[in-house]
């Protein structure tokens, strides 16, 4: 296992974070006020004013499953679990994809009523990388393994 591919994983657990506080995107009800910027965290933290139940499945997939994803990787690529364990990791990488998913499909909705104003924030491109790229270092580990 090369040291390259276990640093970029756990790399992925300071860049997570950022990604979580970075905006997935700006919202404004009208074109001539500011926008306002929406985090992962701003939402989750909304989320369990509103409704409790999904705010909890959506921190899980949001921020444990991908941080969860990360740790198995790594006790794998340093031999601390089996490699067999590695299929049941890859479903993590596929379950906080679908957060982005969800943030996308709420931009197009939005986007498509036309009431207001809505701009994809930088965060949301660095929240998709990194989940892309824990599921390419899974890949390659998976790879490597067998």
């Amino acid at each position: 296992m090369s040291v390259t591919l276990k640093l970029a994983n756990l790399s992925l657990l300071i860049l997570f974070p950022i990604a979580w506080f970075a905006p997935l995107l700006r919202a404004g009800l009208l074109p001539l006020f500011s926008l306002d910027e929406i985090s992962t965290i701003t939402a989750i933290q909304s989320l369990w004013k509103k409704d409790v139940f999904l705010a909890l499945i959506v921190t899980f997939f949001a921020l444990f499953a991908p941080v969860i994803k990360v740790a198995g990787t790594a006790l794998v690529q340093f031999e601390f679990i089996s490699d067999k364990a590695l299929s049941t990791i890859e479903i993590l990488g596929k379950l906080s994809m679908a957060d982005v998913f969800l943030v996308a499909i709420y931009i197009v909705v939005a986007k498509g009523v036309g009431i207001g104003r809505i701009e994809t924030g930088w965060g949301l491109y660095m929240f998709t990388a990194c989940v892309l790229a824990s599921m390419t270092i899974t890949h390659i580990t998976k790879r490597q393994l067998s």
